[in-house]
């Protein structure tokens, strides 16, 4: 099959937060939006049909995962990961960021430090203090090839702080790396040492865009490090149906899945039955789909790397997954006198994500999940406003 990913499909004026946020401009395009992470692309035809198929049948009342709503689960570890799991491992969740929310609730207690990397998606600074956790962190860095983990800080941090969870992206959000096997086992070590609980989202896993990368669950590396372990995923991002709000933990260990649910109780809801029947039509009948969708990011990608090198004062490193774009732009606004780059974008027509919600001042983040004349029209506007 081959999909239309040019396709224009009219958001402005629908219930999209992504687009809503510039509705009360002038025109609909005098700011495009490039913040949020989701996509401007429609579900994979997969999806729409059993979701059509459901919507037919009439009834919403309460539901329940379904065997083949599990054996999806189950298949798509297996098939993608070559991981083998329990279904009773499985805890179905109404979204990622809920998942989040409960680790900071299920490990330690009341005054715990729960340790991350910055810059960082922001829940994972937030979710801490919602559970009355405090927050250790520690930067990453760069060196010419990319975003990198400086270990020895890492574990001064986690010595100092006696963290007892060990919150990790991967791949990461914003920088877009995936971490390699090293950089894993290296974690690993320190999550042993220091006696952490590691819950790790990897709700990016089905979008790696460089071929010279392959997406390894952190769990996976060994039974041990699985027992310790809260791998969260979902297929929101990859196949685009975050609205419909389907996520999940695997947990292996049945202490620490006991914990993990009793945090869930009463407080977090079952998942709806329309996310329920996606989910397992994203994970069972898109592959191709899938593989058509990569192509056009690694397209999409191109074009925003051109243009962040033809931009003065902006730098990026490379893009290994997901849509997503961290540019540094603390040298355009030191040279400009500009005191925020991504209001000094908004002002130019483009709607960015400020990198101070990251942990990370001078940086904006670009949603390149788009149509691309959208995308040209919008890498138009960043060359404008870098212009010299």
């Amino acid at each position: 099959m081959s999909f239309d990913f040019d396709v224009v499909i009219e958001r402005a004026g629908t219930d999209s937060v992504k687009w809503a946020k510039y509705a009360g401009r002038a025109a609909p395009d005098e700011v495009i939006p490039l913040w949020v992470a989701d996509m401007d692309f429609a579900a994979p035809p997969a999806v729409l049909t059993v979701l059509r198929q459901r919507i037919d049948h009439g009834v919403f009342g309460y539901n329940q995962p379904t065997m083949s709503q599990i054996d999806a689960v189950v298949g798509y570890l297996g098939r993608k990961f070559d991981w083998s799991i329990d279904p009773d491992w499985i805890v179905w969740l109404p979204g990622l960021v809920s998942g989040l929310n409960v680790a900071c609730r299920a490990v330690g207690a009341e005054g715990d430090a729960v340790f991350t990397a910055t810059p960082i998606y922001p829940p994972f600074l937030s979710a801490p203090g919602f559970s009355g956790r405090r927050v250790a962190s520690a930067p990453l860095v760069r060196d010419s090839a990319g975003w990198l983990w400086d270990f020895p800080t890492v574990d001064a941090v986690l010595r100092t702080s006696q963290a007892k969870l060990f919150l990790l992206c991967h791949p990461h959000n914003p920088t877009g790396r995936v971490w390699n096997e090293d950089e894993l086992w290296q974690i690993a070590l320190l999550a042993e040492k220091h006696d952490l609980v590691v819950c790790s989202d990897e709700i990016h896993n089905g979008l790696i865009l460089s071929p010279s990368r392959r997406h390894r669950l952190f769990a996976t590396l060994s039974p041990e490090l699985a027992a310790r372990t809260i791998t969260l995923m979902a297929p929101s991002k990859t196949f685009n149906i975050p609205g419909l709000g389907c996520a999940f933990a695997i947990i292996s260990d049945s202490r620490l899945r006991r914990g993990f649910r009793d945090a869930m109780r009463g407080i977090v809801p079952h998942v709806n039955a329309l996310g329920m029947v996606a989910t397992e039509a994203a994970l069972t009948s898109c592959d191709d789909w899938q593989a058509a969708l990569l192509d056009y990011l690694r397209g999409n990608l191109r074009a925003v790397e051109r243009a962040v090198v033809a931009a003065p004062g902006l730098d990026m490193r490379p893009v290994e997954a997901t849509y997503l774009a961290w540019i540094d732009a603390r040298e355009f606004a030191s040279d400009r006198g500009v005191d925020n780059p991504a209001r000094w974008f908004e002002q130019h027509g483009l709607g960015l994500s400020d990198g101070v919600d990251f942990g990370a001042p001078g940086f904006v983040r670009l949603n390149f999940g788009m149509r691309r004349a959208l995308l040209d029209e919008a890498l138009a506007r960043l060359g404008q406003a870098t212009s010299r």
